[in-house]
């Protein structure tokens, strides 16, 4: 078990500790109030899955806190140390004895548990509530921390804005290189299309002779940029026929006479 592992057990166990008593605090205040103990088990039983995933939400935001947001020695030279982190973990147990040394000499039971409860709680709550974010406070406005987190906040500006660019510069590259495969297709099937043109003219007589070209033609822009290029050959020879008719009356056979050549679905391109 490495180092970190063994701190995330340490942490579950004090918090494990504080929660327990804190538990047994919250049923003495409801005992010394007149509860029966069967109102505070009804109680329990009916919050303990609510609790249970408070406990589950807060663990999980430790061991991930744990894992990714480790602090900077600079800005934080004194919580950052192995061992501020350690009395930070272990406050709950030392709290828990101190209170069992101050309750020596007792001669009851519950008097004994109510001080180390007591003493866990307020330790806790004294550590992990006003100590430690007094200290970060502090660690915050010390020169040096702020001129190092004001330098750090500007590279990782500065990263990301440099990450934006190269974003912004890779788009448009690839924009460009759309740009000339359109350019390309556009003058490389412009025969094709005046052909594909012309089948979309042909006679009823000439209607079967005019599929299996356009099937040629279709196949052979497939394999030149696939479903793509088939629908940019389409286009044009679509436009080539508007300019040849005006009246805007040919038929496009082109989705049907496709249907199936690669991913070119008649039911897709209508």
């Amino acid at each position: 078990m490495n180092q970190r592992n063994k701190w995330k057990l340490v942490h579950f166990a004090s918090t494990a500790w504080f929660m327990l008593a804190l538990g047994y605090i919250l049923v003495l205040a409801l005992r010394q109030v007149g509860f029966h103990w069967w109102i505070i088990f009804s109680l329990s039983g009916h919050s303990a899955i609510f609790v249970f995933l408070l406990i589950s939400l807060y663990l999980f935001a430790i061991f991930r806190g744990i894992d990714r947001s480790q602090k900077i020695e600079i800005e934080h030279p004194l919580t950052s140390t192995s061992y501020y982190v350690a009395f930070y973990d272990v406050s709950p147990l030392l709290g828990g004895l101190a209170g069992y040394i101050g309750s020596i000499g007792v001669s009851r039971i519950s008097e004994l548990a109510s001080g180390i409860a007591l003493g866990t709680l307020a330790t806790t709550f004294l550590m992990w509530i006003v100590v430690d974010p007094a200290i970060a406070f502090v660690e915050r406005i010390l020169p040096g921390s702020r001129k190092n987190r004001v330098e750090r906040l500007a590279h990782a500006r500065a990263l990301r804005q440099k990450r934006q660019e190269q974003q912004k510069r890779l788009l448009a590259e690839i924009l460009a290189l759309n740009e000339q495969e359109h350019s390309r297709w556009q003058e490389a099937l412009k025969p094709q299309a005046e052909k594909l043109a012309g089948l979309l003219a042909a006679n009823k007589t000439d209607f079967e002779q005019a599929e299996r070209k356009a099937v040629e033609i279709g196949l052979n822009a497939w394999q030149i940029g696939g479903l793509s290029c088939m629908q940019e050959l389409r286009n044009m020879a679509i436009a080539i026929c508007k300019q040849r008719n005006r009246n805007n009356n040919t038929i496009d056979y082109i989705p049907a006479w496709w249907d199936g050549i690669g991913n070119w679905r008649n039911s897709l391109i209508c």
